[in-house]
């Protein structure tokens, strides 16, 4: 099932603010509370909506380095693959992973506390790994993130 216009409009305003009521999110949307509701309902059942969670700053948590590796392991395997991700995921320094495709199997997305915390966690829990072949860094100086709400709004 598609997303309407309503869904959209849903999408954006619980992005501005996911702990609005459904009463007070229907109000901004000129519709009847049940309606809001059941839309509501129908976008997490069709895992629009995955969940609802706080954007903490890295910095505040004396995260403030983060920065992307690119990561190759071989094996090429289903197991392997599968294997890295579930460790890699579970490490405290480690934001995201992804599956990419190109010369680097993964990207993985950390943050820590300085150079030396990132120097540790690439050559004491990344490169002691068997899989991994190679891995390169790269620190994120600045970063910009694009809301999906402006993605909708595209024509």
């Amino acid at each position: 099932m598609r997303m309407d216009e309503l869904d959209a409009a849903i999408v954006r305003q619980l992005q501005d603010d996911a702990r609005q009521t459904n009463r007070e999110l229907a109000r901004r949307l000129g519709i009847a509370p049940s309606t809001c509701l059941e839309r509501v309902r129908s976008l997490r059942e069709r895992r629009v909506i995955l969940g609802y969670h706080a954007q903490i700053s890295s910095a505040a948590l004396n995260r403030g380095v983060e920065a992307f590796l690119s990561v190759r392991i071989r094996p090429k395997s289903r197991t392997v693959i599968d294997s890295f991700k579930a460790a890699v995921i579970d490490l405290p320094e480690v934001v995201a992973v992804y599956v990419v495709a190109g010369d680097e199997d993964f990207v993985v997305h950390v943050a820590v506390q300085d150079l030396d915390h990132l120097h540790a966690f690439l050559t004491d829990q990344l490169a002691k790994r068997r899989e991994v072949v190679s891995f390169r860094s790269q620190i994120i100086y600045q970063s910009t993130e694009k809301q999906v709400r402006e993605v909708l709004a595209a024509p």
